[in-house]
């Protein structure tokens, strides 16, 4: 068996994190113990929001799509953002604001990029007719 770096195994954490929609933007490699003779150096998670740490813990629920996830609603075409998950069905709020819906979990898929860019531009530009 071959040990990897711990540098590696950061990279690899994150990585992971990164393909199921979770960014700890404080991951590292402990400076300290990093630095020291330990052969096995501690990894700093760092501090996140809470929205981040809702969304690592709805992924390590094995829940899907994950809370925070934008998807599609495959019977209407409407985008929403996955707000949580409640008797078997996913709760989601359209991205440009708006009423939260209920959706079969299968009824659920990847949103496009564009898609839910063009929906957050609406919000803003929406917002910025509000009068102040």
């Amino acid at each position: 068996m071959v040990l990897r770096s711990t540098e590696d195994i950061v990279t690899s954490l994150r990585e992971a994190l990164v393909g199921v929609g979770v960014v700890l933007p404080s991951l590292r490699v402990d400076p300290v113990t990093g630095a020291s003779d330990e052969p096995f150096a501690l990894v700093e998670l760092g501090r996140c929001n809470v929205r981040t740490a809702e969304r690592l813990a709805s992924v390590l629920r094995g829940e899907r799509p994950a809370v925070g996830a934008h998807v599609v609603d495959v019977r209407d075409g409407r985008i929403g953002e996955v707000m949580g998950h409640v008797g078997g069905r996913v709760q989601l709020r359209p991205v440009a604001g708006g009423r939260e819906w209920d959706c079969p979990p299968e009824s659920t898929g990847p949103a496009p990029q564009a898609e839910v860019l063009r929906a957050r531009l609406r919000r803003i530009n929406g917002e910025s007719r509000l009068p102040s």
